[in-house]
């Protein structure tokens, strides 16, 4: 894998998709409301303790249909900015959760983070590990970054589990590092970059695409 000057890169041509073995990513459009407002009424619990807190003044994307409509288009402009990367995972055609590769940082650095969630009713299934595997493969060889983030808060023994599976380096804790539900957490923080990735790419696709 040869990683190009970043004044080379250019941006995927949209509609993107992305697919692993059991998965198809891709960005969430106004008509997703539907199942994606289902999917997270049902897993309230299961999320919100995971992530930032949405501020009261603000519209609720999983009950109004145009905060969500919103939403995707805000995403569309981060995407068509190379700042971030969303997708949503479908398994058989149903939406089942999300995987998003954020904080698109270009100049010498060259890397991002990746966030996920997923449907409880499809956990245990690796589903995300998928999703991730298949992310970082667009990240690596299409985007041409450098290196991959994943923090995750320790006692999240689900997300930790996903790096335990794709066998993604801890590099340490980064004490009250995001607010999650309206504390400042401790992060552990996994990486990969890329010379991990091209040593590991044929164990990774024999895997997962």
């Amino acid at each position: 894998m040869s990683v190009r000057h970043p004044s080379a890169i250019g941006r995927p041509a949209a509609p993107l998709r992305l697919y692993g073995r059991r998965i198809v990513l891709r960005p969430l459009v106004p008509g997703d409301f539907d199942q994606w407002s289902e999917v997270r009424r049902r897993n309230h619990g299961w999320l919100t303790r995971w992530e930032p807190r949405r501020h009261p003044a603000h519209p609720d994307p999983t009950t109004d249909r145009s905060a969500f409509t919103a939403r995707c288009t805000a995403r569309d402009r981060d995407r068509a900015a190379d700042q971030a990367y969303p997708f949503g995972i479908f398994v058989e055609q149903q939406l089942a959760g999300e995987v998003n590769l954020n904080n698109v940082v270009r100049g010498a650095l060259q890397s991002a983070t990746i966030g996920y969630w997923i449907d409880e009713a499809r956990a245990g299934h690796r589903y995300v590990a998928e999703a991730v595997a298949v992310v970082a493969r667009f990240s690596f060889e299409q985007l041409h970054l450098h290196r991959l983030e994943i923090c995750i808060v320790p006692r999240n023994a689900n997300s930790r589990r996903v790096m335990e599976v794709l066998r993604i380096r801890c590099e340490g804790l980064a004490e009250r590092f995001l607010e999650i539900d309206g504390v400042w957490e401790d992060h552990l923080r996994y990486a990969i970059t890329a010379e991990e990735y091209e040593q590991r790419r044929d164990e990774l696709a024999a895997r997962w695409w």
